[in-house]
């Protein structure tokens, strides 16, 4: 078992920026995947970005978010710059310790709003 507990999120003008953070309940260092994923009211959820043996962005947040792990701290982030309204989201973080197995976070709102 793999809890995750997410925080960062809230709300944020256009053009700013958030940082989200994944905390899990073990380490990562062996993980096969982490990811971030977000589902916006009326959508399906969505991959947004993830990293495995390479790090994979969504089109639409390309150039302008970041993940990254730190496994000291078991800890893995998304960094978003440029919000725009569109963004505006839950915000989901997803780990694989192993391919047959997926895990998930509570989930954080990211509001982005002038």
């Amino acid at each position: 078992q793999v809890q995750l507990v997410e925080s960062g999120g809230g709300l944020v003008q256009p053009g700013g920026s958030l940082r989200l953070s994944c905390a899990a309940s073990r380490s990562i260092a062996s993980f096969y995947s982490m990811a971030w994923y977000r589902q916006a009211p009326g959508k399906q959820r969505e991959l947004v970005a993830r990293i495995t043996t390479s790090t994979n962005y969504a089109d639409y947040v390309k150039g302008r978010f970041t993940i990254f792990r730190d496994n000291a701290k078991n800890t893995v982030y998304l960094q978003m710059n440029s919000l725009k309204s569109d963004d505006t989201a839950v915000y989901y973080c997803n780990v694989q310790p192993v391919i047959t197995t997926s895990y998930w976070g509570q989930g954080t709102q990211v509001t982005v709003s002038s």
